[in-house]
């Protein structure tokens, strides 16, 4: 999924730059459901690689989880990890990625 919002989001600045290129429904539907600028898609996906450089860990929970829909027990299964685990993870990686979009430090 990350990878689709992330692909979306370079295209509809791709047609910002005069590409041409037309709108597919598929697009449409994901511009609807996540309600996000494809601006905040990028940034997510530089602050995602940032955070995956600190704790692989945690990008990977916060793709499960963000990206994936997985519940916190249905990401712990598929690690191998404690449930506490991922939810801690969970915690410290939301409020890290805040901070990133926040401040805009890309």
């Amino acid at each position: 999924m990350r990878r689709i919002l992330i692909e979306h989001a370079r295209a509809v600045g791709a047609m910002k730059r005069g590409s041409g290129q037309a709108n597919l429904s598929i697009d449409d539907a994901l511009e609807a459901m996540v309600g996000e600028t494809p601006e905040y898609w990028l940034d997510m996906d530089q602050a995602l690689d940032r955070l995956a450089a600190l704790d692989p860990r945690q990008a990977r929970i916060v793709e499960l989880r963000f990206f994936g829909g997985l519940s916190v027990e249905e990401v712990a299964d598929v690690l191998g990890i404690a449930t506490r685990t991922v939810d801690r993870d969970w915690k410290i990686a939301r409020g890290w990625l805040r901070r990133q979009l926040d401040s805009h430090a890309f």
